[in-house]
């Protein structure tokens, strides 16, 4: 028997991820269609080698896929008419990281024993963060728990999709700016040693270039290990006054203020921002609550501070649209589709196409950023070579001329 990873939809549309043990891939769509689903893709779960399973089970923290997974099939197992508590112990035989499964464990215990699962999970903050909490007692309370176990797949799913997008984009400009320091201190190693080496032999006058570019060279390699030093004491100063209040602060505006990331970040938390808060309203979390979660879930000052000021225009008395166009930070189209959402009572149907939007949103500003970054890599490295190389070639051009 193989584990086969499916995706299908149900009679009413909606997609379905889960997992499902069968002896071939035919065996599974057969299974799908006498559920009633419409397959869309059927794979075989890849066995981990074995040092993969090892990294894996060592990890304390619980990734949004690994999430995903759980609600997907909590979901699939509570609408086939099994207790939570033992899906969650079927499930716990799948998991990889330990740390997950004990918890896990420790929750269908603890719930054969009397408690319900919104209590347990409480317990396990770490894991279990405020929306999930707040969803799963409303899906307790109001008896739609595979409904809201349903929201909350796709709402990871969705969190980890744009999460990796973000990630990618902001781990490109490291690897540029490290290409280009692995260049130069290329050079200064193997490549202008030896031609120094060879120009210790040339009798006569160097080029000025030259000459300014090897006392450059100089005074690097010779008092490198106190530049090192003033760069650790300066990231070290950097770091702990960013640390401060204030110091985060300003760094948090900082960041919105770098162009393309600053674009690319507000973007992303736009999309989870719209994504979240229409969870959370279809589980029938309120206002207030979800804009307290929504607050917590940004270390940027400066869009937390306008959550919270949203949610105090709120309290006082306005509405969500005016409030947010009045928070400072969120677009006029956020604040206009949350009017025509509240105006036509579909309020987290039409957030979640705003999060749909501004995640393509997120994916031009990838792009954008990535085609500027690329040729202006070439120029910097086509630059730091063409410098190079006149200041090594010169001298062997003016003896040439000789």
């Amino acid at each position: 028997m193989k584990s086969y990873e499916y995706t299908a939809r149900d009679k009413h549309g909606d997609k379905h991820i889960g997992l499902h043990q069968a002896g071939s891939k035919q065996d599974v769509l057969s299974w799908l269609t006498e559920q009633g689903f419409t397959p869309i893709s059927v794979n075989v779960v890849k066995t981990r080698t074995k040092k993969e399973r090892s990294i894996a089970a060592r990890r304390k923290k619980v990734k949004s896929e690994e999430m995903a997974s759980f609600c997907w099939q909590l979901n699939t197992m509570i609408e086939g008419g099994v207790s939570v508590a033992d899906a969650i112990d079927v499930i716990a035989e799948d998991i990889i990281n330990i740390h997950f499964r004990k918890i896990i464990i420790q929750i269908s215990e603890e719930m054969k024993s009397g408690e319900a699962f919104s209590d347990c999970i409480a317990k396990h903050p770490r894991i279990f963060n405020s929306l999930f909490r707040a969803m799963i007692l409303a899906g307790e309370t109001g008896g739609t728990l595979p409904v809201v176990l349903q929201r909350l797949a796709k709402y990871y799913d969705g969190r980890d999709r744009l999460v990796r997008k973000v990630k990618g984009a902001l781990s490109y400009p490291i690897f540029v700016s490290g290409f280009v320091v692995l260049i130069v201190a290329a050079m200064m190693v193997f490549i202008i040693p030896r031609f120094r080496e060879i120009f210790k032999q040339i009798k006569g006058e160097m080029p000025a270039f030259t000459e300014a570019f090897m006392g450059v060279y100089d005074a690097i390699m010779s008092n490198g290990i106190y530049y090192l030093g003033i760069v650790a004491l300066v990231v070290f100063a950097v770091t702990t006054y960013a640390k401060t209040k204030k110091g985060h602060q300003r760094f948090s505006k900082l960041v919105l203020a770098i162009p393309f990331i600053g674009k690319l970040l507000s973007q992303a938390f736009i999309s989870m921002f719209c994504r979240t808060m229409s969870t959370l309203l279809s589980a029938g979390v309120s206002v207030i609550e979800t804009l307290d979660i929504l607050a917590g879930m940004t270390s940027n000052d400066v869009i937390k501070e306008s959550v919270v000021r949203t949610k105090e225009h709120i309290v006082g008395g306005s509405n969500i649209s005016l409030s947010l166009s009045a928070s400072g930070f969120f677009p006029n189209m956020v604040s206009k589709m949350t009017q025509v959402g509240e105006e036509s009572g579909s309020l987290p149907a039409v957030l979640d196409r705003t999060s749909e939007y501004y995640e393509k949103k997120v994916d031009s500003a990838i792009t954008a950023m990535t085609g500027f970054l690329e040729p202006a890599m070439i120029v910097i490295v086509g630059a730091i070579v063409l410098v190079v190389v006149l200041a090594l070639y010169l001298p062997v051009f003016s003896l040439s001329n000789v």
